[in-house]
């Protein structure tokens, strides 16, 4: 009976939320904010977690599984996106992903920098801290080292929240007029899409999903529905295209879970990890145009492509915005998969031949 109550308690507080950040997005497209729908329900959320998460929210847990079926259902939709003619950038997009690894070694040093220097942090918090990628992998490998965990959560999340609500902002200001779905632009399949469309779809997801997990796929949430859709759209057999209200679907249910990470907070615990998570963010996205601007002269790729590329957010809340700003999402997500790669690759190596102490 307790068990009952407690499930129904945990679905009605998610259909609850779900809800809250609806309104948000509703809200938020109203104002013409980029990135509505995940902005919007990301704040109603982190607002409703500093109002009752010690009430109502307290020992709340946002459903993980419900979270991976829509972060699938992004990774069908940018499948879609990928054109034969996409074949044609490769060489470019060869250049661009092997300096990624050059990113990914300027970022972290900077980062520890940052943490070690300026915050004040032990080592190991400051390594793990500053890794511009592998979220899951940096919270394992740093409570491993001695790092200082909480802290770590706190650092990593502001990351990519930080990235996502400060970039489109920013596109939009540096253009001089609302960019991708803040100006009107909007993804998805403009005609109503059948029943039979939405299982096939749904479908899809699923079984990426399940390949992904076979296969250990990286980043496999949004890899292996965006691969088994890549290829399902090349063939040109079925067309998966999803319609608008899903997608915005989907990013309400991507926004609130990130809104929820600030459960647990304190209040001097975000202050200090907020400052050093600007720094650190403010630090990357320089050095990310700086890359951007060099690469789109060598590669002839688009800059603002190349700029959502390098920009260290997570791989599904990049994609996101790379379809709300009307941008390549297959480029986006190639790019993001590749960063984390390099970045758990250098962690791992890191762990084995150095000793980080805990201080």
């Amino acid at each position: 009976m307790y068990g009952t109550t407690l499930t129904l308690r945990m679905i009605w507080l998610t259909a609850a939320l779900l809800v809250l950040g609806g309104l948000g997005g509703l809200l938020a497209q109203a104002l013409h904010l980029p990135m509505p729908f995940m902005l919007g329900s990301l704040a109603s959320a982190a607002a409703a977690v500093a109002l009752f998460q010690h009430g109502a929210l307290r020992d709340y847990r946002f459903p993980l599984k419900f979270r991976t079926l829509f972060i699938g259902l992004i990774g069908v939709m940018i499948g879609t996106q990928v054109r034969p003619d996409m074949i044609n950038e490769l060489g470019g997009v060869a250049i661009s992903l092997a300096a990624l690894a050059v990113f990914v070694v300027l970022a972290h040093a900077g980062n520890y920098q940052i943490f070690r220097r300026l915050g004040g942090y032990s080592k190991a918090t400051a390594y793990f801290a500053g890794t511009p990628g592998g979220l899951m992998e940096s919270l394992v490998m740093g409570e491993r080292a001695g790092a200082d965990l909480a802290l770590l959560t706190a650092q990593q999340f502001l990351r990519i929240i930080i990235v996502i609500t400060v970039l489109p902002t920013a596109l939009s200001l540096w253009v001089g007029h609302p960019v991708g779905s803040a100006a009107g632009i909007t993804t998805g399949a403009a005609a109503p899409v059948p029943l039979l469309g939405l299982g096939l779809i749904v479908l899809a997801a699923l079984a990426g999903l399940g390949i992904a997990g076979l296969i250990r796929l990286p980043a496999g949430q949004i890899t292996g529905p965006l691969l088994l859709s890549a290829a399902i759209t090349l063939t040109g057999a079925v067309d998966l295209h999803l319609p608008f209200w899903l997608i915005a679907v989907a990013q309400v249910v991507v926004g609130v879970s990130l809104g929820l990470r600030f459960t647990g907070m304190s209040a001097a615990m975000l202050r200090r990890s907020l400052g050093m998570s600007l720094l650190s963010v403010g630090w990357m996205l320089l050095l990310g145009a700086g890359f951007a601007l060099a690469l789109a002269q060598v590669t002839g790729l688009p800059f603002l492509h190349l700029l959502i590329s390098y920009a260290p957010g997570g791989v599904t809340e990049m994609s996101v915005i790379a379809l709300g700003l009307a941008m390549n999402p297959a480029l986006v997500s190639l790019h993001h998969v590749v960063r984390i790669l390099l970045t758990v690759g250098f962690m791992s190596l890191a762990e084995k031949g150095m000793k980080l102490d805990a201080e």
